[in-house]
């Protein structure tokens, strides 16, 4: 099912989107040591390339205000939490059961700034999420973000904290189901995990799949009990180009947006399914792989963009940078502007390389039994599951920047397109600010309930995983379940600077 996201220039997708985009400078400081394939200095390269092609005065610019503790703590356990903001270089010999039972030290190490960084990456992603639910953006991008193998209560795969499934749930106090889309080459199998038992989340990934990291993702994983068919996954083997991936990503997404009609999507697009990537496999070209930023962003629903794998970093940033012009509709020049980091992408100096010659080992008969697979689970679906509603409350006010205490230096672009239509001076427009607060914002007793029933989720993926209760869909169930509810008792969590200048 082709719905326009082909297209960019013209139809539906041609239309101009108001993107919200979060950066952090100090993030392409962190080094998770010498060897080690993640760098976010990556995102500090994606950043240099926005600059330089002219995208960032065509975007509001926020930088993250990092998660608290408190906020982790709404998907992460506590002793979890505490253990990443306590642990230090010079402190981890002295706490090696914690490290094993956290699983920190080999993929996942200690290094210095550890918890700041995780902070970082989470705040854009939550903060993403409220920009998006208070109607202040059509699509918000987070490139640090998408860290989607952290569990409950461990790290994984280079992943410390789940940003997604915190950027889900708060997506979730605002809308009645959101989708959740993987392209990283690696399963998404925390934010399944996460999302497993619920029909409010639907989690789709496309991935390597047979000894391959993480190792779960099988095409029968579908979700458990309410959430039965709400899990689907998609295993690819190496090699597989742009014809190929997408003969399977249009179809499956085109029917999971018919029938699940989600209020929000987050797009999870990691780079490593690019061809020639250091860990990965497969053979996507950067326009491939854009594609699917496309077709998603051609449904015209509120679209939370994130980064995750990718370990050859001059095509991460070259990949991303590429992918916030889709998101914004401006076709990108090939031949790469001066820059900083110019020399990382020589010889060539451009931002599209050529895909490799090796073989696809993902055969035609192969593609067509996994889509039909998954086709005929997706029919298997009552149409846009339904979550009772209780009288709505007014949204939740943003709070405004006083002006006398504004860095001018980090005021919106006069030139931004972002402004467009607001006559308002630009000092009186409503901005989103760190506000200090003393005690934990008050939520709903039913958002409670449902953070409750995520962090205690059991683990397991062969045992009976009852604890994360979906909505309650009929008015003879009156016992506590996850159900939609705005957050109104208070302003929202620490929110982002305004960057743009």
């Amino acid at each position: 099912m082709d719905t326009g996201g082909n297209s960019l220039p013209s139809g539906p997708d041609g239309v101009k989107r108001k993107v919200s985009y979060f950066y952090d400078p100090e993030v392409g400081n962190y080094y998770y040591g010498q060897g080690h394939p993640m760098k976010p200095h990556r995102i500090r390269m994606t950043h240099a390339l926005l600059a330089h092609y002219g995208l960032l005065q065509h975007m509001q610019v926020l930088k993250p205000v990092p998660a608290r503790d408190r906020d982790l703590c709404r998907f992460h356990a506590d002793d979890y939490v505490s253990f990443l903001r306590s642990i230090t270089p010079e402190t981890q010999q002295d706490q090696l059961r914690q490290l094993k039972r956290f699983n920190v030290g080999e993929d996942c190490p200690v290094f210095d700034g550890l918890y700041s960084f995780c902070q970082t990456y989470a705040g854009g992603s939550v903060g993403g999420a409220v920009k998006l639910n208070h109607g202040l953006c059509d699509i918000a991008i987070n490139w640090a973000g998408g860290l989607h193998h952290a569990k409950k209560c461990e790290a994984s795969g280079f992943c410390y904290v789940n940003d997604i499934v915190l950027a889900i749930l708060e997506l979730l106090k605002v809308r009645e189901r959101v989708l959740y889309v993987d392209i990283d080459i690696h399963h998404g199998d925390g934010v399944e995990e996460a999302f497993y038992t619920t029909d409010r989340v639907m989690t789709v990934s496309f991935h390597k799949f047979g000894d391959y990291f993480p190792g779960t993702g099988d095409i029968r994983d579908i979700g458990y009990g309410k959430g039965k068919y709400y899990s689907l996954n998609v295993p690819l083997d190496d090699g597989i180009d742009d014809e190929s991936y997408m003969s399977l990503f249009k179809p499956i997404m085109g029917k999971v947006m018919e029938v699940f009609k989600p209020g929000a999507v987050v797009l999870q697009c990691g780079a490593d399914s690019l061809s020639g990537d250091r860990l990965g496999c497969f053979n996507l070209s950067i326009r491939g792989h854009a594609e699917c930023v496309k077709y998603m962003r051609s449904f015209n629903v509120p679209l939370l963009l994130l980064g995750g794998g990718g370990y050859t970093i001059r095509n991460v940033a070259r990949c991303w940078c590429y992918e916030t012009g889709v998101a914004l509709g401006i076709e990108l020049d090939d031949k790469m502007p001066q820059h900083e980091y110019y020399e990382y992408f020589g010889p060539d100096y451009t931002l599209h390389v050529a895909p490799s010659n090796m073989e696809n080992k993902n055969s035609r008969p192969m593609l067509d039994e996994i889509r039909s697979k998954l086709l005929d689970n997706l029919s298997r679906l009552q149409h846009a599951p339904s979550v009772q509603f209780q009288e709505r409350p007014p949204e939740t006010e943003l709070p405004e920047e006083d002006e006398d205490q504004q860095d001018p230096d980090e005021r919106w672009d006069p030139d931004s397109d972002m402004e467009a239509d607001d006559d308002r001076p630009i000092s009186h427009r409503s901005r989103v600010k760190r506000e200090i607060m003393d005690t934990d914002p008050k939520v709903p007793e039913d958002v409670k309930d449902a953070v409750h029933h995520v962090r205690d989720m059991d683990v397991s993926y062969g045992a009976v995983n009852t604890s994360l209760k979906p909505p309650n869909m009929g008015s003879d169930q009156p016992e506590t379940c996850v159900k939609m509810e705005q957050d109104t008792s208070s302003k929202p969590p620490d929110q982002a600077t305004d960057m743009n200048s």
